[in-house]
């Protein structure tokens, strides 16, 4: 497979089923702010994290591709897996799991602490924004409500991620402080 094709040099790119759009359409927004995820939450995996939390996390990408394919498939199609129920009661069940094993949040945190958990909480950020352009996306044109309920559950499991890196690297949470009280 060639990595360069040519068929984009003027600002357009392909779709799944072969429709061209322009490379700033919302449809490519959703897709790409998804992938940019993907890549943070590799290099949060790249970052040293231990095993368990390291296999959540590869499942996680391959379901990131799933919800890519998705997005960049307008319309049906038998050829493209789309994202259900089931990836995202996985995310519910890993949030518990990893809630089960934290001490409960009584204040709000910055992101931060060791470098694993501070890349989660930036893949938490990016994965807000795919939502956003996702949602975005779905006023204009029909979206699966499963892509919406995904990326959101995921965010929250990012969040539960990342306390868990800081948890198990011994790396307590940095609590907000605000300002009203620090004086």
């Amino acid at each position: 497979m060639k990595i360069y094709t040519r068929t984009g040099d003027e600002g357009q790119t392909g779709l799944f089923g072969g429709q061209r759009v322009a490379k700033d359409a919302l449809r490519v927004h959703a897709y790409g702010t998804t992938d940019e995820c993907n890549a943070a939450v590799g290099l949060a995996r790249a970052a040293g994290i231990e095993a368990e939390l390291d296999a959540l996390l590869a499942q996680v990408q391959n379901q990131l591709f799933v919800v890519g394919a998705d997005l960049a498939t307008p319309g049906e199609s038998s050829h493209i897996p789309r994202v259900g129920a089931e990836e995202i009661q996985f995310l519910e069940g890993a949030i518990d799991a990893l809630e089960a094993s934290l001490e409960p949040l009584r204040q709000f945190i910055l992101p931060g602490g060791c470098l694993a958990a501070a890349h989660l909480h930036m893949a938490r950020t990016v994965c807000r924004r795919a939502e956003r352009w996702a949602v975005s996306l779905a006023q204009e044109e029909p979206l699966s409500a499963e892509v919406l309920s995904y990326l959101n559950r995921l965010s929250d499991f990012l969040f539960v991620a990342a306390r868990a890196a800081n948890a198990r690297a011994a790396t307590p949470d940095a609590p907000w402080v605000s300002p009203r009280l620090a004086g």
